[in-house]
């Protein structure tokens, strides 16, 4: 083998090995393209989003539906604003149910919609009603160590 065709294959595998790490990191980016399909965008106002984050999964019964397209404040009535864009081969009944779940204990947060019993499906644009804000660890840890100093110090002095 000459030097030139050595050269030829390093040259190669480096670009190779280029293509794979940049593939790697839009997945773990979440920013691969999404499904090329139709969809149509509903929305839902939360209290309270925790780390939601645009681009992240909407899941309903484990499965991807649809991705979080615009997170926005509303100051009329402080509320965050949540649009969705859903892929139309899934469709949803109007009261349909809205949660901001976590992967895990520490993982990302995602969309969960789990459906009703309505007859009358979502359209685009639609506001679903029915939601319930992010579960944030670090108030949960507040309030249990709230409640124990109360319940310390609140003690008859009992042992």
């Amino acid at each position: 083998m000459t030097r030139t065709t050595i050269d030829l294959w390093v040259g190669f595998f480096v670009a190779l090995g280029l293509a794979a790490l940049l593939f790697l990191a839009l997945k773990v980016g979440n920013l691969a393209a999404a499904s090329a399909g139709e969809t149509y965008t509903i929305q839902a106002k939360f209290d309270n989003i925790g780390g939601l984050k645009v681009r992240a999964p909407v899941k309903s019964a484990g499965v991807v539906v649809g991705r979080v397209s615009e997170i926005r404040f509303d100051p009329e009535s402080y509320q965050a604003v949540v649009k969705m864009q859903l892929d139309t081969r899934y469709r949803f009944p109007r009261d349909t149910f809205v949660t901001i779940n976590t992967s895990g204990l520490l993982g990302e947060q995602y969309i969960g919609l789990d459906a009703g019993g309505d007859t009358d499906m979502l359209k685009s644009g639609d506001v679903v009603k029915k939601t319930q804000s992010a579960v944030v660890l670090e108030k949960l840890i507040s309030q249990f160590m709230f409640n124990k100093a109360a319940e310390d110090s609140g003690g008859s002095g009992k042992k």
